[in-house]
């Protein structure tokens, strides 16, 4: 804060009794009242303020010190020259307290009775000026304080004096300091002095301070003495003497004279105080002065005064000898040597000692920024920016080595801090000294020349020559402009430089770690910690340097950590003191100076104090502080786009923005009110809420409180208005201000007076600004005690985002928000672990229950029942959900997907608990389907038991040997079945290709023609068809006939790319709708009927009259009958697949024939002798022979899923990193069979990925883990049948239960694990002891299977029910398919409806890929859409159609391009341009046109390597 009035506070007492130190006394009459009263000592009941100044000032260090000496200074206070040390007496000269001092003026020069004025602004030490001191010599009645005051600004008191409030009749500190001030003259009338004085003012009485008075009367140009008459000792006499012969001047005040005598020659003046006035005695001595400091033959007495010279003076202490102190200016003196070197113009310095931020990233900035507005062949315009831009980087690699940085961070790097601090001081200190320096004369001659130009637009006479001459001087104002821009200078540059290197080698060099450059970044970052300002936009380039902004930010997260800001922003028209309101509120060192107004962005760190941290939940205050709008260097529409630019970037980065209104001209507020509430409407349309507070600075009369409830009414209806405006522009539905941001216009509105009490250069800080400024911090502080601030790595994201949008000009379209986008990636990840637990868990569900169905145990499965078999996994779900978005450091960033996610989830639950019921009502189906036969079973079994039973006895005292008693078996077998069977017809096989003939000829097409197709096998590849001209007629439309015909001249092909795109879509189309279609219908459970296909074929002629019916031209019949051949062969093995179970379950010849080697086993064990124990424990062996590995392998199958899911690369993130691999995978491969395929459809070719990456992994890659599974699930699996084994033989045992009764204990402990097909024919084996059966079993079958079962192979794992790809396949593919309009690029959201967020991908590839070219022509078009987005380039929405739209303004093109967020990337993806370059000849005979003319493939896409391109993807997916 700046207010003047802090020094008069008095020190309140800490007890009552001394508040009212007076004694205390009873007066008997009005004569004792009137008696003198008895002195009385009375106590000093606070400190004398100077003493607690000069206290203060003893108790700092030095850059504490500085900086209360800067701010006494900006109060137009007095500053300590020599303060003797209180405790050593020593006598300091704080001459680097006063380096910071920066003083004004305008000295007037009188010749010839003409008045010239002048400009001065130079550092105050630097100052060579005369000095007036004032000594008194004893006590004085008058006070030379108040005195001197009068003489320097006789409205405000520059030195303290007696009759100042609070001053106390003693003080401590101040006897023997010499005070300084300086009268700085205005360049008006009523100036009391021409030029530039120094007053110095010693404190006590100058007899006991005799070196403080020696140096004074030394250094002074006048000395002024105040004299006491009384005065006559011998110390008195000899220092009057002394100033009586100095040749000085001498001007001598009487306290107990009247009367004034000069003698002029002398220069020595007598003065009487006696019966004087005040004003009569300031008069007297400001004449004196003046005649003796400006009288043309006073030459002689005008020594000059210069504060830097003191450091010579010897006996006193300076407090620049420090030896950090004179180290760090060493080192600035080496800085300050290189810059004025070769005498250089300080205008030029930048360009000769910095050469990689002037020309060199100007010429970047400008190209760069064009690559957002490209015309013609973008990508070759393009590429050869791009080029461009490498090359300016290189030369600024090579311009790079100047010696002034390696000075400036070799120290930067090699100081510790309290040297490195000084360091920059005195850098920054001598720099301000050259500018300072020549500003004001530049500032002098763009007057000068401006006012010749106005004398020239005035002038009546318009002839050519004052035309001429009018342009010539405008021409001379512009160069004065330049030079004026090009001589402000400061450690801002050299930081900027730091940036231009590092960002030059980083593009050239890439990431090098033991440089010097590559250090810069953390250099820097120590400055921001420690309170450097740190540039953030350059003004000059009007760029923001990202790469260096990014660098930086990191680094400073690295040494902080990830620590949460409050960005606080200001915005407002250029010189209306933000910098300044900024600086006064929070201390910080923004450039405010003459000539320096802010340019481009800055950024300061504020740690929050630990008194006050409670309070917050971030830890830093990240000030903003930016150029104005309305700057002057900008003129016309320029102007405004500047500005929209910059509030919106400001507004964007900050989360609260001050906007600062100067004065109160209605059309400047309408202007700047008009770009707030725009950028504040871009905001809301990118999901962006920053809050503001408006100030409205230089208003008089703020008290009025009626005054200021107008001026807000005022200001809400202007804003309400603009916010119309802006609506229509922006296309946004606004009635009024407060629908686009949250505003409270009795809270956020403040009222600043004028920053000055009086006119500069001598008027101090006006109270009231301070005042106001105390009450806006306090506003501050409560909005930002709300907020939660932003991490500084969500700040260095959002710095990119709205930079690179605002790059565009449709900065709501191009917004990307990268911090949201890399959120939301990490909950499709979650998303994907969430819905992969209720897979697992519906997976094994549906295992359990299949296994109860097929065993008998269940007839009917329902929703409710399902729900609540993984009510437990879905509500532990529910709750990680809750937690993750509770939790999760981005939990405010996340809160927006919340509720659609639990939608999401619970979606998923339900959608898959309908499928799964779905699948099992369909073996329901298939069982009641073979209840026909398995009615028939027991009987079947109980014959063919009986029978072989039989035989066995006959033969068993036979001695036949293996092959005899197979031979025996097989003769009767046949007689076996045709006995059962005799009143059964056996089932017809089927006649698929006859069928095929015989429905297409019903449709009306000549059995040779479809002979001939059948024949020619095109068909078969009827979706690889690159050109489909041939199945084509043209129709008689002769606007389309006359464009193919263009075509048709130049290339193979007549038929547009679009529209060959549109027939593979219809081949596809009519292929997933019949196969759809053919699955639906019940072959597996009723069997098949040619009606099935029927359909199919009806439906499929019925799309392609529907296709042909909105196109010019007609698809020949050959082509109806290859698509249904085609679709007729897709559909074939799922056809024959189904009849085939359809047989199994229904032919009871088919279920004999598979029983044989079952039967011929317990006709072998009869023969063998073997007890009925042994045959039906090898019965129940064989069974869970069977059994046991389809379990395993169904349970394998589930576990390698998950195993995958969780390990391999591919598999466990989201939809963007299964992209992203399957590219890699075509990339590694190089065929382009394949890539064409993934083009042409990439589910299809994803799916063939993740068909090929689960083969790999489970049978050659990771096969011994794949086994290990296998094994672990049959020991599983063998030690529950043990324990069923186990049980049921108890149970039977504990009730004297029979044979039948432990196979149904038995196979009911096995329901859910096992498909266990119980033998029918107990009632054979009556003559069964139970426990001999048992231990039979025990000991003999059952260990045989457990052998067996222990070398089950992995290959069988291809044959089971569940498969590991299949449920990877619908885990990883149940997302969005959608196609990029343009490129046909896949949205990779892991979500399948993902509304309302738009398709997005980061793999956009060039139209050329497509087969897109341009109109009327063969050449490919290769541009990106990506690239196109940002250009000026117009698209038409087919190829024959006329209507157009500009490529920025895609989403106005229709609902296909409506949901696309196509964002501007510069087409930095080099995957596809290796894939155009190493394909080239390919893509050429694949879609008969080439890569020529405006297709022409620009030479930089050659120069990409395969392993740079496999890269890009992973930079993509960042």
């Amino acid at each position: 804060m700046l207010d003047h009035r802090a020094r008069y506070i008095p020190i309140i007492p800490d007890s009552p009794e001394m508040t009212h130190p007076t004694c205390s006394r009873n007066f008997s009459d009005v004569n004792d009242f009137l008696k003198p009263s008895v002195d009385t000592q009375i106590k000093q009941i606070h400190v004398h303020p100077m003493d607690v100044q000069m206290a203060a000032f003893h108790c700092s260090d030095s850059f504490l010190k500085q900086m209360m000496i800067t701010k006494l200074s900006q109060c137009q206070y007095a500053l300590p020259l020599l303060a003797p040390d209180p405790v050593t007496n020593e006598i300091e000269c704080p001459l680097w307290a006063f380096r910071q001092i920066t003083k004004t003026w305008k000295p007037t020069e009188i010749k010839s009775d003409s008045k010239t004025v002048a400009i001065k602004s130079m550092p105050i030490y630097k100052a060579e000026t005369p000095l007036v001191s004032f000594f008194r010599l004893g006590s004085q009645s008058v006070s030379k304080s108040e005195l001197m005051n009068t003489l320097i600004n006789d409205r405000h008191s520059t030195f303290f004096h007696r009759k100042s409030p609070g001053s106390t009749q003693c003080h401590h500190l101040m006897d023997g300091v010499a005070e300084i001030a300086w009268y700085c003259p205005a360049g008006k009338p009523n100036d009391i002095f021409n030029d530039c004085i120094a007053f110095c003012n010693l404190h006590g009485d100058a007899l006991s301070f005799e070196k403080q008075r020696d140096i004074l009367i030394d250094k002074s140009t006048v000395n002024v003495v105040l004299v006491s008459a009384e005065q006559n000792n011998e110390k008195f006499t000899s220092v009057m003497s002394l100033l009586f012969n100095s040749q000085k001047p001498l001007i001598c005040l009487f306290d107990g004279e009247n009367c004034n005598v000069a003698d002029e020659k002398m220069r020595k003046y007598k003065m009487g105080v006696k019966d004087r006035s005040h004003s009569d005695l300031y008069e007297g001595i400001k004449k004196i002065i003046k005649e003796v400091l400006y009288s043309p033959d006073g030459s002689s007495f005008k020594t000059s005064f210069q504060l830097e010279a003191m450091a010579e003076l010897s006996g006193i202490r300076v407090d620049e000898n420090d030896p950090p102190c004179k180290e760090g200016k060493s080192s600035a003196m080496k800085i300050l040597d290189l810059l004025t070197k070769n005498n250089l113009d300080v205008s030029k310095i930048k360009d000769e000692l910095l050469p990689c931020q002037g020309k060199l990233w100007h010429q970047w900035s400008e190209t760069h920024k064009e690559m957002y507005h490209l015309r013609g062949q973008i990508e070759n315009d393009k590429s050869k920016k791009q080029q461009a831009l490498m090359n300016i980087r290189k030369k600024q690699c090579a311009a790079s080595s100047s010696k002034l940085i390696k000075v400036f961070t070799g120290s930067l790097s090699s100081f510790p801090a309290t040297t490195k601090k000084y360091f920059l001081k005195w850098t920054q200190i001598f720099i301000n000294s050259l500018t300072t320096e020549n500003i004001p004369l530049i500032l002098q001659n763009y007057d000068e020349k401006w006012s010749e130009v106005l004398a020239l637009k005035n002038e009546h006479d318009k002839s050519n020559q004052i035309k001429d001459l009018l342009l010539e001087k405008q021409t001379e104002l512009e160069e004065i402009s330049k030079k004026l821009q090009s001589a402000t200078f400061g450690l801002e540059h050299i930081f900027r430089e730091m940036g231009q290197i590092f960002e030059a080698h980083r593009a050239v060099e890439g990431e090098k770690r033991h440089t010097d450059w590559y250090k810069y970044p953390e250099l820097a970052a120590e400055l921001m910690i420690s309170g450097y300002p740190m540039e953030l936009m350059d003004g000059d380039a009007g760029h923001v340097p990202l790469t260096w902004i990014s660098s930086l930010l990191e680094e400073v997260i690295n040494k902080l950590g990830d620590q949460r800001v409050f960005v606080l922003s200001v915005l407002g028209i250029q010189s209306s003191g933000k910098s300044t309101m900024l600086n006064t509120m929070f201390g910080l060192q923004f450039a405010v100076s003459a000539g320096r107004c802010t340019k481009g962005a800055f950024m300061q760190l504020l740690k929050i104090s630990e008194e006050i941290k409670k309070d917050f939940k971030f830890d830093y205050v990240l000030v903003v502080d930016t150029e104005g709008l309305r700057a002057l260097e900008l003129e016309g529409k320029s102007t405004r786009y500047h500005d929209n630019e910059l509030a919106t970037f400001v507004f964007g980065v900050g989360n609260l923005t001050l906007i600062n209104i100067f004065g109160e001209n209605p059309s400047e507020m309408q202007d700047i009110l008009q770009i707030v509430v725009q950028a504040f409407m871009r905001m809301k349309k990118v999901k962006i809420s920053p809050s503001c507070v408006f100030v409205h600075q230089n208003v008089a009369d703020v008290a009025a409180a009626e005054k200021n409830m107008d001026g807000k009414r005022r200001l809400l209806e202007k804003l309400d208005q603009m916010a119309k405006l802006a609506a229509k522009e922006e296309v946004c539905n606004v009635e009024c201000f407060s629908d686009v941001i949250e505003f409270i216009v009795q809270e956020d509105v403040k009222y600043f007076s004028q920053l000055w009490e009086g006119s500069p250069p001598m008027s101090p800080p006006n109270p009231g600004y301070s005042e106001s400024i105390q009450e806006l911090k306090k506003t501050i502080l409560s909005k930002a005690s709300k907020s939660a601030g932003i991490r500084l790595s969500e700040f260095k994201s959002k710095i990119k985002d709205l930079w690179n949008a605002l790059l565009n000009e449709n900065f709501v379209f191009s917004f990307k928000n990268t911090l949201e986008i890399a959120v939301y990636r990490k909950l499709e990840v979650q998303y994907g672990n969430w819905t992969w637990t209720l897979r697992s868990k519906m997976l094994t569900t549906e295992n359990q229950l299949h296994n109860r169905i097929e065993n008998g145990n269940l007839d009917n499965v329902g929703v409710i029942f399902l729900n609540k078999e993984t009510s437990e996994t879905f509500e532990g779900i529910k709750k990680d959900l809750e937690k993750y978005f509770d939790n999760d450091r981005e939990k405010d960033i996340l809160a927006q997907w919340r509720g659609r996610f639990q939608i999401k989830i619970k979606e998923f639950r339900d959608e898959h608990v309908i499928k799964v019921k779905r699948k099992l009502d369909e073996v329901i189906q298939q069982k009641k389907a073979c209840k026909k036969l398995d009615d028939k079973k027991p009987v079947f079994e109980n014959t063919l038991l009986q029978k072989s039973k039989e035989l066995a006895q006959l033969l068993k005292d036979n001695d036949k040997n293996e092959n005899e008693l197979e031979k025996q078996f097989t003769s009767v077998w046949r007689d076996w079945v045709t006995e059962i069977t005799t009143d059964k017809e056996p089932f017809e096989d089927i006649n698929l290709k006859e069928d095929y003939y015989t429905i297409i000829e019903e449709l009306g097409f000549e059995r040779t023609l479809i002979s001939d197709c059948e024949k020619s096998g095109k068909y078969k590849k009827l979706l690889e068809v690159g050109d489909y001209s041939e199945y084509i007629i043209l129709s008689e439309n002769k606007d389309f006939y006359s464009k193919t015909k263009e075509i048709q001249n130049k290339s193979l092909s007549y038929l547009p790319h679009d529209e060959q795109e549109q027939i593979k879509f219809l081949i596809d189309k009519a292929d997933k709708e019949s196969l759809d279609a053919i699955r639906s219908k019940p072959i597996a459970i009723r069997g098949y009927t040619s009606t099935y296909l029927q359909e199919v074929a009806k439906h499929i002629r019925k799309v392609v009259e529907d296709f042909q019916t909105e196109r010019k031209y007609y698809l020949k019949e050959e082509f109806t009958v290859d698509l249904l051949l085609y679709v007729f062969g897709c559909v074939e093995s799922w056809v024959v697949e189904s009849q085939q179970k359809f047989r199994i379950n229904n032919d009871e010849l088919t279920y004999l024939q598979s029983k044989k080697a079952q039967y011929y086993n317990i006709f072998r064990s009869f023969c063998k002798g073997n007890s009925s124990a042994v045959v039906l424990g090898e019965l129940v062996c064989e069974t869970l022979k069977t059994s046991i590995p389809l379990a395993v392998y169904n349970k394998t199958a589930i576990g390698l899923a998950g195993e995958m899911r969780c390990n391999l690369p591919a598999f466990n993130e989201n939809r963007l990193n299964l992209e992203k691999h399957l590219l890699k995978s075509l990339a590694e491969k190089e065929d382009f069979a394949d890539f064409r395929e993934y083009i042409r459809n990439p589910r299809r070719k994803t799916e063939d990925f993740i068909k090929a990456e689960v083969e790999k992994y489970i049978f050659e890659d990771h096969k011994d883990k794949a086994v290990d599974i296998l094994k672990k699930n049959v020991e599983e699996i063998n030690k529950l049948v043990e324990q069923a084994l186990f049980t049921a033989t108890e149970k039977v045992k504990s009730q004297s239960g029979d044979t039948s009764m432990w196979l149904k204990e038995f196979s009911a402990l096995l329901k859910d694990e096992l498909t266990f097909d119980t033998p029918n024919f107990s009632e054979n084996f009556s003559d069964i002891n139970f426990v001999d059966f048992f231990k039979e079993m025990i000991k003999k079958s059952f260990k045989l299977i457990t052998e067996q079962m222990s070398s089950l192979s992995l290959d069988k794992l291809r044959e089971s029910r569940q498969k590991p790809e299949e449920i990877l396949i619908e885990q990883l593919c149940k997302c969005c398919w959608v196609t990029c309009p343009f490129c046909a690029a896949v949205c990779t959201n892991t979500i399948e409806d993902h509304s309302p967020d738009d398709h997005s991908v980061p793999f956009h590839r060039a139209a050329a890929i497509n087969g897109v070219h341009w109109r009327k022509t063969v050449e490919f078009h290769t541009d990106f859409c990506t690239t196109n987005v940002a250009s000026e380039l117009f698209f038409y929405l087919s190829y024959v159609s006329e209507e157009c739209f500009p490529y920025k303004e895609y989403r106005k093109a229709g609902p296909m391009y409506a949901n696309w967020r196509i964002t501007p990337d510069e087409s930095k993806m080099a995957y596809w341009k290796w894939f155009v370059c190493k394909f080239q000849k390919e893509l050429e005979e694949h879609y008969s046109l080439e890569f020529k003319g405006k297709g022409e493939i620009p030479k930089e896409w050659r120069q990409i390597k395969k392993h740079q391109a496999i890269k890009s993807l992973d930079e993509m997916c960042e």
